[in-house]
């Protein structure tokens, strides 16, 4: 079955965010945990919760995901922006707990001049202040188009990541198709060698969520700027092949094309109409 969802607001509730994925054809969805520029989180009614619970269970609805706001940048040096990526990581974890199971998906951050592997060690050791055995929560390191000082351009960097987090069982991916095609790994015209070298580098075991996105960009621009399917650089004929690849197809998929619900139904009407059992 294919799993499909956009990035839907849940400020209506968590039960009207699951009914507006149903009306667009959709089952599953992605939010923000908050206010994708920051700020402080908003209460989660726990009756809602349970009422969502229940129409996903009902509607045969996949995993969601959570998104962390824009500027988590748990790479960073300085100390209040580290100090507001800790605080956020471990509100948002622990607030998911409320949620049945759930995947928190975030960017890993831009080093901003100090080295790539000092990000990298700052974000390990944010997850390690932060993880416990106990969360059900499976954390996701974005992949990244690795514009400026951004950290997870490449599946090396992200595999470091992994290796220094001490509960790295709590950790997979999210491949951005935009993202990884703008870093360089062109996913057009090589999917199935792409695919071999995050097996070698990661694991395909972590591969767990896929954000599928055209790219405004030819492949290795490293811009990030989505594009709606078939509209950009990947096209129609390479989006078709991620979705119904053996290695992919079991996968949830998130929309973040810019569109609005109308346009999601459509891309989702026609990656229906494409997927294969």
């Amino acid at each position: 079955m294919l799993v499909i969802g956009a990035h839907l607001p849940i400020s209506k509730g968590f039960l009207n965010a699951a009914k507006t994925a149903s009306s667009i054809g959709a089952n599953t969805f992605q939010f923000f945990t908050r206010n994708p520029r920051g700020g402080n989180a908003k209460q989660w009614d726990k009756t809602d919760i349970a009422a969502y619970a229940a129409y996903a269970r009902q509607n045969g609805f996949g995993i969601p995901t959570a998104h962390a706001p824009y500027t988590l940048n748990p790479a960073a040096k300085d100390e209040k922006v580290a100090d507001f990526a800790r605080k956020v990581l471990a509100e948002d974890l622990e607030r998911l707990e409320d949620l049945p199971l759930c995947y928190y998906n975030f960017h890993p951050g831009s080093h901003v001049g100090q080295g790539e592997e000092s990000g990298v060690s700052n974000i390990a050791a944010h997850l390690n202040a932060v993880l416990t055995p106990a969360f059900k929560t499976t954390v996701l390191l974005e992949t990244m188009a690795g514009k400026g000082t951004e950290i997870g351009g490449s599946f090396e960097s992200l595999a470091r990541i992994i290796d220094k987090t001490v509960y790295n069982e709590k950790i997979g991916v999210c491949l951005d198709t935009c993202h990884v095609s703008d870093a360089g790994y062109d996913i057009v015209h090589r999917l199935d060698g792409v695919l071999e070298d995050f097996d070698k580098i990661i694991g395909l075991n972590r591969l767990k969520a896929i954000h599928l996105n055209d790219s405004k960009n030819p492949s290795g621009a490293r811009k990030d700027r989505h594009e709606k399917l078939g509209n950009g650089f990947l096209g129609k004929d390479a989006l078709r092949r991620i979705v119904t690849h053996e290695k992919l197809k079991a996968l949830p998929f998130y929309l973040e094309t810019p569109n609005e619900l109308d346009g999601y139904a459509e891309e989702i009407s026609w990656l229906k109409s494409v997927y294969k059992e």
